[in-house]
Parts: structure tokens; C-alpha cells; sequence
């Protein structure tokens, strides 16, 4: 069906094709459309192709190795149309059906039912609201599990669980309680969904699998956005109901499944609310049970798998949930304890899970066949009539067994506050199991923090494992913190840290980094850093000449890190990690290796590779870096608290992802990162503000402090890189730009002041002026004379230390000499501008002089001033676009260089100008060069508002007029519409045919223009026409053609016309316009006004940083300084003198006392925000809506907990009104048979009740001496089940009549017992009692069997710190076993021991056995004991000094056994069985040592 429906799919774009193509060439008629409809339909067919061959090879690989079961031989059963597997005659094949007069074999399920491919696999659809799918397939019983896991995982594309919950129970409807059925699905479905858990049930729409469906039902509706919940359902084909529906050779994509739930009788339908489905067949149908098998092995398999496709030891763990069920759900309880799965029992889901639950608190001993018939009684009501007293005795030794393995059960229980949801109860179940795993070789703790990390559960970590009991060390928990990182859990990131990882170990190895970001997740960022390292590659192999074959490419160093770091935050930083030698001479970035550095940074590669070198490494700094580049914000955050310089490490972080932002293509994650950027903005600025409150002088030396981890930048510079202008915008910011801008002078100098004495300087000798060296000095000395006068009146020397610093520093700063006073006076950026503000006026006034009045044919005397000035100009500019003293290069710079307005009028005035001068020379253009010099002395005085952009007043209005620029610009192009179409239409209706394109012009754009501003023209009306004022044929260049002249010499164009269209276009053009003009400036002004003074703040640096380094003298004296710079930097070659203004190196001592400071800055603006947090209204009203949640849940459980309370009174005084009426029917009785009965009775009830409910006080007594291991139900070594025998029956003194244990003697044993076996093992009976077997077992004889544990010990040194012994390397993995075996005498060792020691060092022990001491001699719980045999065991101590000859022999030994024999500490740890483990321990206590 499918290959020819998709054959006709095929066929049908051909035929569409072939019309359309005709319908093209006959009609041409949209072209493009019906290329469209082609390339779409080409499209879905190549899909259908895709899906197509999708189907075929999965359809392929399951007929290969999946099959189903059917019956090859139809034999009548009940039915005559049945047979006896269940079928009709009509479901078997024909070669199944046999003539009738067939006398041959008989039906058997092991021969006549064959493996033959599964025709039954796909997708199922349950269709109704949603049209919720799945996928399945029909499997046979013995389908290997490893083919059904590769079903699951590479077919079905389901990605591998780290956790397997198991959910089991009644297999009926039963009533769950509103409460737990909602506590229930939240809890499965939040245990799933936080720990990408897979679910397994039944899959029928019955019982506890209902409930699980309708959990993942109620998810899938909440929450369809996330991940699909995994829930497969395990079911028997053969109870299916319309399973006919789910049969197709080729599987069935879809196959429509209706659930007939009323006409379905002793079938079942699919649960619609189950993701997969494993329907497992056994060639049987209506027989139930049949998929446990299977489903148990697949558990199996599952659970065998490593968590995560990891190469570690933690497998994936499974656990068992249980509601309700019957004796079939106790036997899977079992089972699952058996093989060390945790279960959870939910208590008040009914019967069995309730009887468990009941007990659970109980020791194993009062658990007693008596309770539990009052416990079945009550819980199965009419259904526990039905169960026979031999079950009732099995249940309650599983019972009891069940209880004894406490470490694997856990009762959830709704009425417990301390409970929590059922999610948590599963994964307390699985780590309390995993705590008593001692086999499995595996550091406890480790296996539990690996498990917690899978599942993303740091709720369950914290409160389980970083608890008092556990120790970590950060060595131990590195792998967990690489793998919380990798993982991206950042709850776990932050626990780690707390709980003892050090950041500074964990990232010691540089390889660890590198695999951080080897593992990083597709971003951006990994793309460019990918291309970098292909680059690198590529470059290594061209400048090394060497051509590689092999260009699988290089892995990601570092060095690749740093350069496309550096590319981020820009080429003035340094690289953060230090390059290696031979990468460094070649490998450069495209960025760098495209742009010309200066001179100076192109000469001190390698005091930048010793710089990096020297510059120490932050880990905080390195994964906060890591978390950034990946735009991970959460990550980010607890790596940002942990940075050291953390206002350089937020302002980095912010021109990073505005870089990547910018350079990005996905708007989506731009934006994020753009947020993200703000974020850390705010950051800064929160740190800031708490160092400016705290301290104003370490607040700016922090902006301008060089960062050795950051590049050696300032958080200034980076913040100006990153463009954030609300953090240059901070007061604190602002104040250090005004200090630099007053240079020395005090701050608090007027302007006046100032600018008086820049004419009369030897004012500033005088107090006229204030310094800022002499405002410190004051300071500190008010300060000194405060603490001096608090001392003298205190007595207090508690400030001796500082004030003696105080002093110290006081006695530095000396006053400014004379000298040193003009020069702070005429070196100060302020009155550099000033002087250049004075300067740039007389420029302009030589300017006008010169074009108004002095403009010769010969140069003059001051037009040749003139140009000289203009010429210090020119330098001034050059030396601008070079000056770098942050290192950007010259590309860089000369882009910042243009990107500034006021700069690209410097270079239009300077070309004009010299354009101007050129034209000016020549006789021809000597008026052409005037008037170019006069448009250049508008674009001269334009320049002219730079100088207003200090001032707090102006210079934000510049900011708007700039913005108006821009509107009123496009604003033109609008009205261009009106006015040319006004001036055209005019002008073609009065002019007729004039040929003057000047004319032209005037009458269609400049005329139309005029009229906006009220100058109308006199020609549009007959009142107004004038016959002189135009020319007839248009000769006449200076008058306009006239209009359009009728016979008596008067305008023919029609008034009426010309007037309305000049009204039309007033109203228009002057009106609507204009109007939309001015609304469009005040809409630009209300929004710009807001953010003009952030602009104008951050723009203030640049003006203020200009005026810093430039020369003192103004134009055009400036131009001796720019000659003596020329001389020193490029004449001499010396440095450039480097100003700490803008960039401080400070000493490693003041770089460690500054950001320690600021670390406390950062945990106060932590501190307060959190508090904010906390105190906002959203916070409020979450903590209100918990708290009242809490409320109610807890109201409802004491409202279940009375409810419960009473329903138990009213059940124990029904109970006791019943006991009391038996009780006087009994005493009638006795009256009434004249004593004798009634002494009778009596001997009977007291027999019936010893048997019954008081048992347990005689036998609880004894309840520690029980042998456990030795009623095991399965015999070790043989399919023999032992005869349940609880501990109340264990004693041979308590009757047992329904005590019938099976006979079972080994046939692997040489000895045998004179005379019959049988016969003999009466006269042996257990000392310890019933075992439920009776013989020998695997024993070799029955009676006591007699075996010796030979432990040999030693100290490991002189000082006897540690005891030891030895061990041998068990057959099973990662299990040791002390050195033991059978003997006939306890005074030789075992003759098996031979082949683990050998011979030599066999002889010589046996000799010293004498001297050996017995620590233990007795009966062994072992579970080969049977009632007629039992292990008696005598461990035996042979203590070893370290200069004995057999130390020798036994080191040889250990070296050519290849790690067979061990040498092992004694202690609780010890990985052995829980028998030798019990001997060690008494070895322990032998010598004195903690066990």
C-alpha cells in the first residue's frame, strides 16, 4: 500500500508539471507563481521520499530482528472452533490445521509454538481530542532485551534514562484518594521530568497504568512547550482487545486503535496516554502475566546500562513504585528486593501496597502469620476468603523478608509532614539504597552525588548527601563540578562551592579549560572560535611550508581562546592566557594580522608575552569568561560572584555580548545577549555605587587601575568600548572626568577664577586659586588633628598605627613649588580648552579680516598668518588620528577618528581650505577659490559648537539639535513630494515650452519653496499680472517667460484652477507639514531629553580626553610643541610619556589591598540586593501564596489524619464488642456442658491461640539468634524453592503442622552417609531450626560441615598504625573473600587453599596453625544450610610479624598470582561478604584497633 501510494504520488507532480507548463507557454500568465507551485511540490515529494525511505529501513530492521509467537498445530480445546493457545481456527496458519482423523502428538506449548517475523509494528494512533500517538511493536517472550533496547533507543530515537521507574500494582479499577492520586501524578511526573526518567507499566487502560497515563495526560496538557515524558507500556498481545487493528506485514503508519472499553470483557485496551508500547506475545491468547518475564529481563538489561553513556561505574539505577495490587504485586516486590531494587510503597493506595505499609515499622519478628490474616482480612475484604492458609504463610516470610531488607523499602506515607512528594520519596529510596551497597565496589557518596547530578535534583543532594555523616574534599568533587558545568546545572555548580570545591584547584590544569570549552554547547561563539582554529591551522601550515594530508584540524587550545576574546573586547586589551612559543611567532588573528599596530606594540611582543606570563590567573575570571561566550546567564552569575575584579569582569562581559550581538545573525539570541549585557551593566554600577559611598579615592583608582586580569584595561575603557552609558554616567564617573578635566586645580574652582588668572598668573601664588595637592594636604591634616584631639580626650591608642601611616603619607606630599604651580595652571585640560576656545575665535576673526578685507591678489601679510595658523591645525589633527596611547591600531583609530561629527567638519574645513588656496593662486579661479574659502568659513564656524559640549547646559542641547538634523533630513524628502508636484504642474500650466533650465528650476522647485514661507508669486492671477515683469519668447535671461497670452494680450490659463491648486498646496505644505514637522521635533525632543544628559556624559570623555593630551600652546603656537614631538618620538625614538590619568599600574601589594576591598564592596551590593529581592511585592506575594499552600495541605492532612483516627476507634471497639460477645457465648457453652466442655474449650483455645497471636512474645525473644540466609526461598545451586518458614516457626520447639519441606541431596558430593540418606538425616536436625529444605543440599555431608576462614594479618609499618590482612580476589568483580575452605579437622588449613597460595606456602602455614589464635568457632548463617546440614565455621588468626621468612614468601606469591592475593586494611570498608565481614571485625577487636 505504501509503495503505491507513493508511486502515485510520484506520477502526479509529473502530470501537475507537464500542464503547467503548457498553461505557461499558451497563456504566459505569472510565471514565477508556477515556478513557486513547482518548487514547493518538489519539495514535499522529496519529503515524502525521506519519510518514505525512513519507514522502509526501520520497517527492515525490525521484520529482521524482532518476531512474534503463533501456533503451528490446531488441536480442539474447550471449543471445538478454539485451540487450546486461545485462537480460532481461523487465526492459524493452514499447515496448523490438521485432518480430523490426526492421531498423532497432542498440543504442547514448547513444540508447537514457533518464532516467525513480527507483523505488527509502527505508529498507533488513539485519535479523539489531540490525536495522541505512540509507536509500537509486537515482540516474542524471548526477544533478546538488548535488541528491545536498541528498538527504544536508536529506532525510536528515545534519548537513554538516567533513571528507571518501574510502576506496578493492581492490575484492576481501583479507588485512589483525591489527594494521593494529585500528590501521585505530580510527584511521578516531576520525578520524570527533572531526572529524564524513562516509565514502564502494563500499558493497559486498567489500574495502576491508568493512573500512570493519566499523569503524563495531565503534564502533556500543562506543559506542552517542554520534553515529552517517556511512559512504555509492557503488555500481552494475547488480551488485547482490537488488536487486529495494530496487524500489517509492512507496519502500519498510522494504525488507528479504537479503546472499546465497554465491549472489551475479559480484554483490555491500550492506554491512549502511553508514548510506546512493547506488546509482547507468547503465541497464547487470554492469558494474563505473560509479559512479566520479559519485562523483568528488560529492567534488567536497562539497569545494567552506564548512566549517561559514560565510561564511569554507575550504571542506571531503577526503582519500584507500588499502588495497591494483589499476591502477584508481592511476588514482584519481592523479586525486585532480590536483585537490589528500591521500592516505594505508597501507603493508602490499597491492599497489598497498604499491608506492607502497615508493618513497615515493624521488627520482622512480631510480623506474624496471625497479623498478617488480620491485615489481609481488612485490606482485600471479600477476596481474602479465597486465599489458602498456605499462601497466607509464604506472604508473610516474603513479608518479612521484605521488611528485613529495609534499606530498599520505603513507605511513602501522605499524613507525614516531613514526607515531601513522591518524587523525592523515589530518589531518597534509590540514594538510601545506594548507601548500602557495599558490593558494588564504589565509593558510597560518589555513586549518590553522580546520580543526583544526572537527575538535576540539588534539592535531593543537599539535603542526603552534603550532609554532617560525609566528608568531601575538593580533590573529590572536581569531576562533579566538571560535570555540573558540562551539563549546564547551576543550582549544582553553586552547592559545590559551597560545599568545598575551590575554584583555583579545579581550573589548575589548563586542560581542564580547554575541555570546558571542548564540551561547550553550540553557540555562537564555539562557530567562531571553530574558525579561528581552522584559520590557525591553516596558517601554521603555510608559514611552515608543510602541506598535511590530514586535515581533521587541531583541537582548541587557549591560545585560540585568547585571540577570539581579544577580537571581543577589542586590540587594545592584552591576551588573557599566555601563547605558546611556537604558535606565537605565526599564529594571529585575522583582526590583528589585517590592521597595523603602532610602532611601539609592534617592538614589545615579548614584554606583552612577559607581561601575560606574570599576570596571575583568575578561575573566577576563566569560567565566568566561559559561562559569557555561551550567553549563559545563570552559569554567568555564580561564576561572576566569584571573579576578583568583578567591575572589570561585568564591564568585559557586557562589550563581549554586545560584540557577539552585533556580529551575530539570529535576532532572537541577540537579543538575549543584549540583555544580558544590561545586566552586567547594572552590575557595575551596583558595585561602583557601594565603593564611591564607601570610599571616593578607591572608587576612581578602581576606574582607571590597569587589570592584569582583563588585559591590562580599565574598567573605564571598557566601559566607554562597551558603550554603556549609564555607567560613565555615574556621578562617581563623572567626578574623576572632572578632576582630570581641572588637572591639579581644585574641583570647586570657579570659572572666573580661572579664567583671571590664565592673564594674570601670579594670582595663582596667592590663595586666589586653589590646588588640589593643597586641598589634600589640608584634608589630612584636619584629619590628624581630629584623631589627635579624640585621643588626648579618650586616652585612647587605638588609632596610633594609622595616624603614624597618616603622617607618613602627609610627609610625601609636599606643596606645589612655583614652577610646578604655572605648570599644573597652563597644563590643565580646562584652561587648554580656553586657551583654544580664544585661540579658535581669533582664527576666525583673522578668517573674516582676510576674506572681507585683506583678500589680494598676493597673499598678504596676515592671509600668509593666516594660513600658518590653519597649518598647526592640520598637525594638530594628524596628531590626533595618531596619538593611541590605548593601543587600538591605526584601522581602529582611524575609524573612531571619523565616527566623531565634529572631527569629519575638521577634514571638510581643512579641504576646503586647501582646495580654496589652490584655486585662489591661479588667475582664472582666483574668484571660485574666494568663494570656496567663504563656504569654508561656514563650515569653520559650524565647528565652532564643539565647544559647547562642556557645558551642562549646552551640550545636551547639541545632542538634540544633532537628532532634529536627522528628522528634519528625512523630512525633506517629504516635502520634495508637494513641491515638485506643485512647481511642476505650475510651471506647465503658465509657461508654455521654456527651453532655460535655470527658469526652469526657479519656477518648479524654487518658486514652491518660497511660497511656504509667504513669498508668493505675482503670475498665478489676472489682478496680479504685470506684462513688463516677463519676456514674450523668453529672451531675456534676467525676466521669466510670461505666461500663456489670449488675443487681447492677458494670461489664458484659468484662474480659477491655478488659485485652488496654491490653496491645496498651502494647506498641505504650510499647514499639515509644517505642523508635522514641528510635532515630529518635540516628540524627538520629549524623547531625547531623558537620555541626553547619559549622551552628553559619555561623550565628554572624549573631548575631555583630548584636551588631556593635547599641547599646552594654543594655535598656531601649538605648532612649536608639535615640532618638538615630531623630534622625541620619531628624530630620537624615545617612549611616549605615559599619563596615569586614564591608565594606573599599581603595585602588587595596592592591586591585592584594592580588590580585596572591592570583593567586600561586591558581597554588600550582593547582600542588598538580595534584600530587595526579598522585600519586593512579587517576592511578597510567592512567599503568601507558598505559605498558603502550606496551610492548606497541611489542614487537609489533619483533616485525613482525624478522619483516620476515628475510622481506627470505631474498627478497635467493633473488635472488642465482637471479642466480647464470643467471649460470653464461650462461657454459656462451658455452663451449659457442666464444666468439662468448658476445660476443654479452654485447652483448645489456649493451643489455637499459641499457635496464633502470641507467638511472637515467646519467639521475639529469640529473634536475634534466627538464621536468615538459611530460609533464602531459592536454594543457591538449584531450581529448588525451600517451604516458607516465618521466624515465629523457626524454633523446632513451636508446632509447625502445615511444615512440609522438600527433599534435596546434590549429586556433586563423594561423600555419602552409611546406610540411606533419607533415613540418616532424621538423626540431624539444625541447632538453629526449620530452614524449609530437608537433606543434605550442596553439602557434602549431612550434620555439621566443618570450614575454616583463615585470616592472616600484619602491620603495615613499625609503628603499627594500620592492621592488615590478607585477601584473595574474588570471581565476582570488585568483591575480595578472605582465604578459606572445607575441612575434615580445624586443626589443618583447607587442601584448597593449596591452588590459591601454592604448595610451598601452603606447608608452611598448615605448620602454623598451632599458633594461630580462634577468634570464632560455631554455627554460620549460611544460606547452603538446610535442616539436616548446617556450616559450622572456625576462624582462625595467624598474626605475621614484618621480618618473618613467610612475608617473603607471600610477597612472591602475590606477585606471580597477578593480583590474586591482596594485602588489604582492616576496617568497616572491607568488601566482603556480611559473614566474613562479621569475622573481620571480631579480628579487629582482637587487636585493638576501630573497626
Amino acid at each position: 500500500m505504501l509503495l503505491l501510494t507513493f508511486i502515485q504520488v510520484k506520477e502526479r507532480p509529473q502530470e501537475s508539471s507537464k500542464m503547467e507548463m503548457l498553461q505557461k507557454f499558451e497563456n504566459r500568465i505569472q510565471p514565477q507563481q508556477t515556478i513557486k507551485q513547482l518548487q514547493g511540490k518538489t519539495l514535499q515529494l522529496k519529503q515524502a521520499v525521506s519519510c518514505f525511505k525512513k519507514r522502509c529501513t526501520f520497517a527492515a530492521w525490525v521484520r529482521e530482528n524482532v518476531n512474534k509467537r503463533e501456533c503451528c498445530f490446531f488441536e480442539k480445546g474447550v471449543r471445538a472452533d478454539v485451540c487450546k493457545c486461545g485462537y480460532s481456527k481461523t487465526d492459524h496458519v493452514d499447515e496448523a490445521i490438521k485432518p480430523e482423523d490426526f492421531t498423532g502428538e497432542s498440543w504442547d506449548r514448547h513444540r508447537h509454538i514457533r518464532e516467525v517475523p513480527t507483523d505488527a509494528f509502527g505508529d498507533i494512533s488513539f485519535g479523539g481530542l489531540g490525536q495522541k500517538t505512540g509507536q509500537y511493536a509486537r515482540v516474542s517472550t524471548d526477544t533478546s532485551p538488548e535488541i528491545l533496547y536498541q528498538l527504544l533507543t536508536d529506532q525510536w530515537k528515545l534519548s537513554p534514562p538516567n533513571l528507571l521507574i518501574s510502576v506496578t500494582g493492581g492490575a484492576k479499577n481501583f479507588y485512589l484518594k483525591a489527594r494521593l492520586k494529585t500528590v501521585f501524578h505530580r510527584g511521578l511526573i516531576k520525578v520524570a521530568q527533572t531526572t529524564g526518567a524513562w516509565i514502564i507499566t502494563g500499558g493497559t487502560h486498567t489500574g495502576v497504568m491508568k493512573h500512570v497515563g493519566r499523569a503524563v495526560r495531565d503534564y502533556a496538557l500543562s506543559s506542552s512547550t517542554q520534553g515529552q515524558i517517556v511512559a512504555i507500556g509492557v503488555a500481552t498481545w494475547g488480551i488485547i482487545h482490537n488488536r487486529d487493528a495494530l496487524v500489517h506485514p509492512e507496519g502500519c503508519f498510522p494504525a488507528h486503535y479504537v479503546m472499546d472499553i465497554e465491549g472489551q470483557g475479559r480484554l483490555s485496551c491500550l492506554d491512549n496516554n502511553h508514548t510506546h508500547f512493547l506488546l509482547v506475545d507468547d503465541g497464547t491468547q487470554g492469558q494474563y502475566g505473560v509479559e512479566i518475564e520479559l519485562r523483568s529481563r528488560l529492567e534488567k538489561c536497562i539497569a545494567g546500562k552506564r548512566l549517561g553513556n559514560k565510561e564511569s561505574g554507575v550504571t542506571i539505577p531503577v526503582v519500584c513504585v507500588v499502588l495497591d495490587g494483589g499476591p502477584g504485586t508481592l511476588n514482584t516486590i519481592y523479586n525486585a528486593m532480590l536483585n537490589s531494587t528500591p521500592c516505594v510503597i505508597l501507603e493508602g493506595s490499597g491492599r497489598i501496597a497498604d499491608v506492607i505499609a502497615q508493618v513497615a515499622g515493624l521488627p520482622p519478628g512480631r510480623i506474624t502469620i496471625a497479623l498478617i490474616h488480620q491485615l489481609m482480612k481488612k485490606f482485600f475484604g471479600e477476596e481474602y476468603e479465597r486465599f489458602p492458609d498456605l499462601k497466607i504463610i509464604e506472604w508473610t516470610k516474603k513479608i518479612q523478608d521484605i521488611i528485613r531488607m529495609s534499606q530498599l523499602l520505603t513507605v511513602f506515607r501522605i499524613s507525614d509532614d516531613d514526607q515531601g512528594d513522591v518524587d523525592v520519596a523515589i530518589l531518597q529510596a534509590l540514594l538510601k539504597a545506594s548507601r548500602t551497597s557495599e558490593s558494588l565496589g564504589i565509593d558510597c557518596w560518589k555513586r549518590q552525588l553522580e546520580l543526583a547530578i544526572a537527575w538535576n535534583r540539588v534539592d535531593i543532594a543537599e539535603t542526603e548527601i552534603f550532609t554532617e555523616e560525609s566528608h568531601w574534599k575538593s580533590s573529590d568533587l572536581h569531576w562533579a563540578m566538571l560535570s555540573a558545568l558540562v551539563g549546564n546545572k547551576p543550582q549544582f555548580v553553586r552547592l559545590l562551592l559551597e560545599n568545598g570545591v575551590n575554584l583555583r584547584d579545579f581550573l589548575q590544569e589548563e586542560e581542564t579549560l580547554c575541555e570546558l570549552y571542548k564540551e561547550m554547547p553550540g553557540c555562537f561563539f564555539l562557530g567562531k572560535l571553530a574558525k579561528r582554529v581552522q584559520n590557525s591551522s591553516r596558517i601554521r601550515r603555510r608559514v611552515i611550508g608543510i602541506r598535511s594530508r590530514n586535515h581533521s584540524g587541531e583541537l582548541i587550545t587557549m591560545t585560540h581562546v585568547s585571540g577570539e576574546v581579544r577580537h571581543l573586547l577589542g586590540s587594545f586589551t592584552q591576551p588573557l592566557y599566555l601563547p605558546s612559543t611556537t604558535i606565537n611567532q605565526f599564529n594571529m588573528s585575522i583582526e590583528d594580522s589585517s590592521s597595523s599596530l603602532s610602532k611601539s606594540q609592534a617592538g614589545s611582543q615579548a614584554a606583552l608575552r612577559e607581561a601575560v606570563a606574570e599576570a596571575p590567573r583568575d578561575p573566577g575570571r576563566d569560567l565566568f569568561l566561559w559561562a559569557i561566550v555561551q550567553n549563559n546567564k545563570e552559569l554567568a552569575e555564580i561564576a561572576w560572584e566569584q571573579c576578583r575584579d568583578c567591575m572589570s569582569a561585568a564591564l568585559a562581559a557586557s562589550q563581549i555580548l554586545k560584540k557577539l550581538a552585533a556580529e551575530g545573525s539570529d535576532a532572537d539570541e541577540a537579543e538575549e545577549m543584549k540583555e544580558l549585557a544590561n545586566h552586567y551593566e547594572k552590575h557595575a554600577i551596583g558595585v561602583f555605587s557601594q565603593c564611591h559611598n564607601s570610599d571616593e579615592d578607591r572608587a576612581r583608582k578602581l576606574l582607571v587601575h590597569a587589570s592584569p586580569l582583563w588585559g591590562r584595561t580599565t574598567c573605564l575603557r571598557l566601559a566607554l568600548e562597551a558603550d554603556d552609558k549609564s555607567f560613565v554616567a555615574q556621578s562617581g564617573v563623572q567626578a574623576l572626568l572632572t578632576q582630570i578635566w581641572c588637572g591639579e586645580l581644585s574641583v570647586d574652582n570657579p570659572v572666573w577664577r580661572v579664567m583671571v588668572c590664565m592673564v594674570f598668573f601670579p594670582l595663582i601664588y596667592t590663595s586666589f586659586l586653589v590646588f588640589r595637592r593643597d586641598e589634600v594636604i589640608q584634608r589630612e591634616t584636619a584629619k590628624n588633628e581630629e584623631i589627635k584631639t579624640v585621643e588626648k580626650v579618650t586616652g585612647s591608642t587605638l588609632r596610633t598605627n594609622s595616624r603614624s601611616l597618616d603622617l607618613a603619607s602627609l610627609r610625601r606630599l609636599k606643596p606645589l613649588r612655583s614652577w610646578s604651580k604655572l605648570v599644573s595652571l597652563y597644563s590643565s585640560p580646562q584652561v587648554k580648552f580656553f586657551w583654544n576656545i580664544v585661540s579658535y575665535f581669533a582664527f576666525l576673526f583673522l578668517f573674516a579680516v582676510v576674506l572681507m578685507i585683506d583678500f589680494q591678489d598676493l597673499p598678504s601679510p596676515l592671509e600668509l598668518l593666516l594660513y600658518i595658523w590653519l597649518l598647526s591645525l592640520v598637525c594638530e589633527e594628524v596628531r590626533q588620528l595618531f596619538h593611541d596611547p590605548d593601543g587600538f591600531g591605526f584601522r581602529k583609530k582611524s575609524k573612531m577618528y571619523i565616527n566623531d561629527l565634529w572631527n569629519i567638519l575638521d577634514v571638510l574645513s581643512i579641504i576646503l581650505f586647501i582646495i580654496g588656496l589652490a584655486l585662489r593662486l591661479t588667475t582664472v579661479l582666483f574668484y571660485a577659490g574666494k568663494v570656496l574659502l567663504c563656504i569654508d568659513f561656514v563650515v569653520f564656524c559650524l565647528r565652532l559648537m564643539a565647544i559647547f559640549t562642556i557645558s551642562k547646559t549646552l551640550g545636551p542641547k547639541i545632542i538634540i539639535v544633532k537628532r532634529m538634523m536627522m528628522d528634519m533630513f528625512f523630512f525633506m524628502f517629504l516635502l520634495s513630494i508637494w513641491v515638485v508636484a506643485y512647481g511642476v504642474a505650475k510651471q506647465g500650466i503658465l509657461i508654455h515650452n521654456d527651453n532655460r533650465l535655470d527658469w526652469i528650476l526657479r519656477g518648479a522647485v524654487y518658486e514652491p519653496y518660497l511660497i511656504i514661507f509667504g513669498d508668493f508669486p505675482q503670475n498665478i492671477e489676472y489682478s496680479g499680472f504685470d506684462l513688463n515683469s516677463c519676456s514674450m519668447n523668453g529672451t531675456d535671461p534676467l525676466k521669466p517667460k510670461c505666461p500663456v497670452l489670449n488675443e487681447s494680450q492677458t494670461p489664458a490659463f484659468p484662474e480659477w484652477l491655478t488659485i485652488i491648486m496654491l490653496c491645496v498646496y498651502l494647506l498641505f505644505a504650510n499647514i499639515l507639514l509644517l505642523n508635522l514637522l514641528i510635532a515630529i521635533f518635540n516628540f524627538t525632543f520629549q524623547e531625547v531629553q531623558d537620555n541626553t544628559d547619559r549622551i552628553w556624559k559619555f561623550q565628554r570623555y572624549e573631548l575631555i580626553k583630548e584636551y588631556h593630551s593635547r599641547p599646552a600652546a594654543p594655535p598656531p603656537f601649538i605648532i612649536l610643541s608639535h615640532l618638538y614631538i615630531f623630534i622625541r618620538n620619531v628624530v630620537l625614538c624615545r617612549p611616549p610619556i605615559v599619563c596615569k590619568e586614564f591608565k594606573n599600574e599599581l603595585l602588587e601589594s595596592e592591586e591585592e589591598e584594592l580588590l580585596s576591598w572591592e570583593a567586600l564592596m561586591k558581597d554588600r551590593y550582593l547582600q542588598s540586593t538580595q534584600q530587595e529581592q526579598s522585600q519586593s511585592m512579587e517576592r511578597r506575594i510567592l512567599d503568601t501564596a507558598q505559605k498558603v499552600t502550606t496551610i492548606g495541605d497541611r489542614l487537609e492532612r489533619e483533616e485525613e489524619k482525624s478522619s483516620d483516627a476515628m475510622l481506627k476507634r470505631l474498627a478497635r471497639l467493633e473488635e472488642q464488642v465482637v471479642q466480647s460477645a464470643r467471649a460470653l457465648q464461650w462461657i454459656m457453652d462451658s455452663l451449659k456442658s457442666q464444666g468439662f466442655a468448658a476445660k476443654e474449650a479452654q485447652s483448645l483455645t489456649l493451643t489455637t491461640t499459641d499457635e496464633s497471636p502470641d507467638t511472637y512474645v515467646s519467639t521475639s525473644e529469640k529473634e536475634d539468634g534466627f538464621h536468615v540466609n538459611a530460609r533464602q526461598f531459592h536454594y543457591p545451586g538449584s531450581k529448588v524453592t525451600r517451604f516458607p518458614v516465618p521466624d515465629e516457626k523457626v524454633p523446632w520447639e513451636v508446632g509447625f503442622s502445615s511444615y512440609m519441606p522438600i527433599y534435596f541431596a546434590s549429586e556433586d558430593s563423594e561423600d555419602q552417609v552409611d546406610g540411606s540418606e533419607v533415613a540418616a538425616s532424621d538423626n540431624y536436625k539444625n541447632p538453629q531450626g526449620r530452614t524449609g529444605i530437608r537433606g543434605r543440599g550442596t553439602l557434602s555431608r549431612l550434620g555439621p560441615n566443618l570450614h575454616v576462614d583463615l585470616v592472616l594479618t600484619r602491620w603495615r609499618d613499625s609503628e603499627r598504625s594500620v592492621l592488615e590482612y590478607l585477601a584473595v580476589l574474588g570471581e565476582t568483580q570488585g568483591l575480595l573473600a578472605l582465604p578459606a575452605g572445607p575441612v575434615q579437622t580445624t586443626d589443618v588449613l583447607p587442601v584448597t587453599l593449596k591452588r590459591t597460595m601454592g604448595k610451598t606456602l601452603y606447608e608452611k602455614l598448615n605448620e602454623k596453625v598451632s599458633d594461630g589464635i580462634k577468634v570464632f568457632e560455631g554455627y554460620v548463617d549460611d544460606c547452603r544450610n538446610t535442616d539436616n546440614a548446617w556450616v559450622e565455621t572456625t576462624v582462625l588468626n595467624i598474626h605475621l610479624d614484618r621480618s618473618s621468612p613467610l612475608m617473603v614468601d607471600i610477597s612472591n606469591m602475590a606477585v606471580s598470582a597477578y593480583g590474586s592475593l591482596l594485602w588489604q586494611e582492616v576496617s568497616g570498608r572491607a568488601r566482603l561478604s556480611s559473614n566474613q565481614r562479621e569475622s573481620l571485625r571480631q579480628i579487629a577487636e582482637l587487636h585493638n584497633r576501630k573497626f
